[in-house]
């Protein structure tokens, strides 16, 4: 069985959880190979990825690999296919993410696929396109297929018993890989609530939140339920809460199992970031609003009434 590669991407020295869905989706296609970029790789991260169905853990140990940004893992990436032929290449479908494997697809001359939310075993992936007005099916019909794909679009699932063989690999970075250079790093100041991109549940306010302390009740919801917060184009223009967390065909796409939306009409580009949601409630005193199309459930009224009853009943049902 033909290997499938996995980028790693990680956090903290551990692995992000989209690592953990690119590895359930491999294991449907290929035999599962995980891709470790930089020093910090311990047993205890062998023992995570192999319990998701890594057989193989290519470790790129070199610390120059993660001074310069994204251009040495391509060049890695690369070396990789040439020496081991995979049937693909799996990469979370983050900004870093996509640059790697646009840079990757030129340097083999391969086709690529990005932000796909599903891959069947003939590699023919799923993807929502021009503002998420159209799905549509694509495969890759020249050399290895490169995928990116979505976080949250395939739900993890544990599937391996023994721990993954180590395979130390190394590249020599080309002199035009390090052409950019991180100088230095800063972390992200974290509020306890999960990453945007990569949580389950996300509650999102936008214009109909009124400002920015309409977004105190936004917060305690998501808080009630272990949830992200987002935002709309339209909150985060006018100031009323971070640009980080908008979500968008500008800003960040998620893709949870619950989306649940505040005060927000519906327009193209905000539903263009959230459409692929699991399930989509729907919060908004306007009966027209656009949003009501994509929602499972809607509730027509004032968020600063409904939304406050919801979290009093979330809290209830959890007995805090």
């Amino acid at each position: 069985m033909a290997q499938v590669l996995v980028l790693v991407e990680t956090a903290d020295g551990g692995i992000k959880k989209v690592t953990t869905e690119l590895l359930t989706l491999a294991r449907t296609l290929g035999e599962p190979a995980a891709v470790w970029v930089g020093p910090n790789y311990s047993d205890a991260v062998g023992v995570e990825l192999g319990s998701f169905g890594a057989q193989t853990v290519y470790v790129a140990a070199d610390a120059a690999l993660i001074d310069h940004p994204v251009a040495p893992t391509a060049e890695l990436l690369a070396t990789l296919v040439a020496e081991h032929a995979p049937r693909a290449v799996l990469i979370p479908s983050s900004a870093d993410g996509k640059e790697i494997a646009g840079r990757l697809a030129v340097k083999i001359g391969s086709g690529i696929i990005t932000d796909a939310v599903e891959v069947t075993s003939d590699l023919v992936a799923t993807q929502s396109v021009f503002g998420g007005s159209t799905v549509v099916h694509s495969s890759v019909t020249t050399g290895t297929p490169i995928i990116t794909v979505r976080a949250n679009a395939i739900p993890p699932t544990p599937g391996g018993e023994a721990a993954p063989t180590r395979v130390d690999v190394s590249v020599v970075v080309s002199e035009a890989a390090r052409l950019a250079r991180v100088v230095d790093r800063t972390a992200a100041s974290k509020a306890g609530r999960p990453e945007l991109a990569e949580a389950s549940v996300v509650v999102s306010g936008g214009r109909g939140v009124g400002g920015a302390d309409g977004f105190g009740v936004i917060e305690a919801l998501a808080d009630s339920l272990g949830a992200a917060v987002g935002a709309s184009r339209a909150a985060t223009d006018a100031g009323w809460y971070p640009h980080q967390f908008q979500v968008g065909q500008t800003g960040k796409t998620v893709s949870p199992q619950l989306y649940i939306a505040n005060g927000i009409s519906g327009a193209i580009q905000h539903r263009a970031g959230m459409q692929t949601s699991k399930t989509i409630v729907v919060v908004n005193k306007d009966p027209e609003a656009p949003i009501f199309e994509l929602a499972d459930f809607g509730v027509v009224g004032d968020l600063f009434e409904v939304v406050p009853q919801l979290t009093q009943e979330v809290k209830a049902r959890k007995g805090s």
